[in-house]
């Protein structure tokens, strides 16, 4: 294959006078014209999570589609930003190159450090960065715009480096279980919602701290699991319609049978 990094530039350059194009107020696109950074940032948020489909399915055909219209929302933000004479896109590329250099200095500053130190270090570096920024905390920083699930790790990540953790994954599961007895109590009493949904929020927290503590990513541990009920529930849904049958009709046990026969039949592969 030949090697296309000698035009990476000049498509660059064709993305960005496309961008240009889209937003010329005279002789532009409508729609393009009468974005903003604020209408904009829904349609970036879903173009990353399609990214991830793909991942997740595997098609890189497809990721290579998907990678392309998010690097165009990035594109579209650039456009935007140089239209209010903030930054464009050059200042971005040159910005991450700076961060990523100053953030890996066992790379580029033939540093050897452990993997533990390598994170401290990180934490120590990005709070260096953003020293001249009002931040009253080292929780601070952690966006509570992105799913609740990336909060509570990304919060959880944050507490651990400066050392408040637990030392060994056994601790994190004892904490687990006392979470599960806490809200199983709460619904005994069944009188004060607001508290079962406290209790049930600590459960999710701690299944967050688990997957954090075996190296797993629990967005990702998720979305598999999503993936399963999928493919399961489908064949469910197959044995029943081939039965000339709805699901609606079928009474739960029958259900639960097919449930159990799809897991053995492999359909969560």
């Amino acid at each position: 294959m030949a090697d296309k990094n000698i035009n990476v530039n000049d498509n660059l350059n064709k993305l960005l006078t496309i961008m240009a194009q889209l937003r010329d107020v005279d002789n532009g696109c409508p729609w393009d014209v009468e974005q903003s950074f604020e209408t904009i940032a829904p349609y970036t948020i879903e173009e990353a999570y399609e990214v991830a489909d793909a991942i997740q399915q595997k098609n890189l055909p497809a990721l290579k589609d998907e990678l392309g219209d998010l690097l165009f929302q990035v594109v579209f933000h650039a456009q935007l930003a140089k239209e209010q004479q903030s930054f464009e896109f050059s200042d971005i590329v040159e910005a991450i190159c700076d961060k990523l250099t100053r953030r890996h200095p066992h790379v580029f500053n033939n540093e050897i450090t452990s993997k533990d130190d390598l994170a401290k270090k990180w934490e120590i570096q990005k709070r260096a960065e953003n020293k001249n920024e009002t931040r009253s905390s080292v929780l601070s920083g952690v966006s509570s715009n992105q799913p609740a699930i990336n909060q509570a790790y990304k919060l959880q990540k944050k507490a651990a480096s400066v050392g408040f953790d637990w030392d060994e994954v056994g601790a994190v599961v004892d904490k687990l279980d006392e979470e599960i007895d806490e809200l199983k109590d709460e619904m005994v009493l069944a009188n004060n919602r607001k508290r079962i949904e406290e209790e049930l929020g600590d459960v999710f927290f701690s299944c967050i701290n688990l997957a954090r503590h075996l190296d797993i990513n629990p967005e990702w541990s998720l979305r598999l699991a999503n993936e399963r009920f999928t493919k399961r529930f489908s064949y469910i849904e197959q044995s029943v319609e081939q039965a000339g049958k709805g699901v609606e009709e079928c009474p739960a046990s029958t259900l639960m049978m097919l449930w159990e026969e799809s897991k053995r039949s492999g359909s969560s592969d």
